[in-house]
């Protein structure tokens, strides 16, 4: 039997019981329905989680800080961090984290940016009223991160501008009416580090000396307010700022540091600016490990978010199997619906059969007409699972968006039909149809063809 007259049988056959072939593609269907939707719901996380992180910077950012060696640990092993250095880190000597080594690392192959993670305390005041915070600072690269979705009002103008973001609870303090201070000037008082000419002793200055190798004066500074924002960039991850000020702007503050008392503290002569810690982006972020692995062996201590981002990815690839597993219970019931389909068709077409047999249709013909039938069944309900698993997705991110809208969140895209995912559903179910269709075609197959034309 050629499989063109296979495939004319099998729908003569089907179309023959119209009503029960009906019912049980129907329930593939919503068995393959129940998958597509399941799947695409994980795929769908999966990607609001990786957007998440793309936009917040961290995906491509490595953090850079001065390592500080612990006491000798078991056996004399220096230890770092918390854990135990290996011999290559212990024989690399630690860096600076000053103007010189951040040029340093912007040379480093793979680095897009380098700049400063500057913080120190300073008083805003504006109008009557005053409040002593934690200044912070961000390159214009940062106006993409997610955390500026939300800014009322606008980002910086330029690099170097003197101008201010305040996060909403801070401007709160200022006023009752936060975002009326947009287009305001505020003053920040803050303590500039002046450092120490050659030649010039600590006792010539006047004011704030430490006696070491800089002195600290009071400094006041006029900003503008230009936008009120909601939340701290990366997602805190760099401590916790209620003032933002451009990179290029608290670059030329030089506010002194706690990075300078600690540099002090170590033993320093404080003649060198440091800063706290540097902020490496990465241009592409499949080589973030590997430019870490080249700071680290400049002698800076560095961490990014390679190895959370691997835990989550394997996060869900386990939610995605769970999801799939659950769905595919559905289609396990609905292939004992095609087993059934299939037997009653054995049993009342076993006069048909005998007769095909005996006029030399072979097992495998009749095996072949069966696969051919279950096949069918399971390409239509495939396809129409698939355009119903859509709709299922579909009105979910629908209606959790417009739950979202009504809370005053940002909406988002929670589900995702993958091009692969649309050919599996199809595939998957005509593979389990085939499966379902092997006891009734063996059956079928089976049967004694004398007898069979018994059957009346």
């Amino acid at each position: 039997m050629k499989i063109a007259d296979a495939v004319e049988l099998a729908g003569r056959n089907l179309r023959e019981s119209a009503l029960r072939n009906t019912l049980t593609t129907t329930g593939i269907a919503v068995g393959v329905a129940s998958l597509v939707a399941m799947v695409s719901l994980g795929a769908g996380l999966q990607q609001l989680a990786n957007r998440r992180l793309t936009r917040s910077g961290l995906f491509n950012t490595i953090f850079v800080f001065r390592q500080q060696p612990r006491e000798r640990g078991f056996g004399g092993r220096r230890e770092t961090a918390g854990r135990s250095e290996s011999p290559a880190e212990a024989q690399t000597p630690r860096r600076p984290l000053d103007e010189d080594g951040r040029l340093e690392l912007q040379h480093v192959a793979g680095v897009a940016e380098v700049y400063p993670d500057i913080r120190f305390q300073g008083e805003i005041r504006a109008g009557s009223k005053a409040e002593i915070t934690t200044m912070g600072s961000i390159p214009p690269s940062a106006r993409d991160n997610d955390a500026f979705e939300t800014l009322k009002g606008s980002f910086f103008s330029s690099p170097g501008a003197a101008e201010v973001l305040l996060r909403r609870e801070f401007a709160e303090s200022l006023s009752d009416h936060p975002e009326s201070l947009i287009g305001q000037e505020v003053t920040l008082r803050y303590a500039e580090r002046e450092a120490i000419k050659p030649g010039q002793s600590a006792e010539e200055y006047d004011a704030g000396t430490v006696g070491f190798g800089f002195s600290v004066v009071p400094r006041e500074r006029a900003l503008k307010v230009v936008g009120i924002m909601d939340q701290e960039p990366f997602g805190g991850l760099r401590g916790n700022s209620d003032a933002l000020l451009p990179t290029g702007l608290a670059i030329a503050l030089h506010a002194a540091q706690p990075a300078g008392l600690r540099e002090l503290v170590g033993g320093g002569n404080g003649q060198h600016e440091q800063y706290a810690s540097l902020v490496v982006r990465v241009a592409n972020p499949s080589a973030v490990q590997q430019v870490e692995d080249q700071i680290k062996q400049k002698g800076f201590g560095a961490f990014s978010l390679l190895d959370a981002t691997k835990s989550l990815r394997r996060f869900f690839v386990i939610l995605d199997g769970f999801l799939g597993i659950f769905g595919s219970i559905a289609l396990a019931v609905a292939a004992l619906g095609i087993v059934n389909t299939l037997v009653m068709s054995v049993l009342e077409r076993r006069r048909e059969i005998g007769i095909m047999k005996a006029i030399g249709a072979s097992d495998a013909d009749v095996r072949r007409l069966f696969f051919a039938e279950a096949a069918a069944m399971g390409l239509a309900g495939g396809a129409l699972g698939l355009a119903l698993g859509w709709v299922i997705g579909f009105f979910l991110n629908t209606g959790t968006n417009i739950y979202l809208r009504n809370h005053q969140y940002p909406t988002e895209q929670i589900w995702s039909v993958p091009w692969w995912l649309i050919g599996f559903a199809i595939v998957f179910s005509v593979l389990v149809s085939l499966a379902s269709g092997l006891y009734p075609a063996g059956r079928a197959a089976r049967l004694d063809p004398v007898q069979a034309l018994r059957y009346d």
